[in-house]
């Protein structure tokens, strides 16, 4: 009898956890890159353009290619805050970039945060450091040029690579 007790209340408290995921606003994929943006709703972005059109991202990476690509005006951008998973404005949130933790889409981690105690406490437990949203921008459009650079094969001979 204690094994079905069991085994009823941990399919209970699994059935609350999956019911506790809350499913954000669409797309539910990744506009560049198709990864589940429910799952990384602590990273996703949405850029609101002045021709009203939308496009959700799963990153920081993912909104700088798609700004590189649209060339549209934006009129907002928005980024889940690294703990409650809320959409904030990208512009006036605390970013933090680098720590220990690994980031989504890219090497340097960039996270968001509204609060900035919250991004102080986490720079504090993970590394990094306190950055604007221009900040982390600049830094991943850094990323994706250094990625875009051919590669250098110097002492490789006259044979190409």
């Amino acid at each position: 009898m204690k094994k079905l007790w069991f085994a009823l209340m941990l399919v209970l408290a699994l059935g609350t956890v999956c019911l506790a995921a809350e499913k954000i606003e669409a797309p539910d994929a990744c506009k560049h890159c198709g990864m589940n943006r429910t799952k990384f709703a602590h990273s996703r972005m949405i850029a609101t353009y002045t021709d009203g059109s939308k496009s959700g991202t799963c990153s920081i990476n993912c909104i700088a290619t798609d700004l590189k690509e649209t060339k549209k005006e934006v009129k907002s951008l928005q980024v889940g805050d690294f703990n409650s998973k809320k959409l904030i404005d990208a512009k006036t949130a605390t970013w933090v970039i680098g720590g220990s933790k690994r980031g989504v889409m890219t090497p340097v981690a960039k996270w968001a945060f509204a609060d900035k105690k919250d991004a102080e406490a986490f720079v504090l437990k993970n590394g990094g450091k306190l950055a604007t949203f221009d900040d982390a921008l600049k830094a991943t459009e850094k990323e994706q040029a250094d990625r875009e650079k051919p590669m250098d094969h110097k002492g490789h001979g006259d044979h190409k690579m």
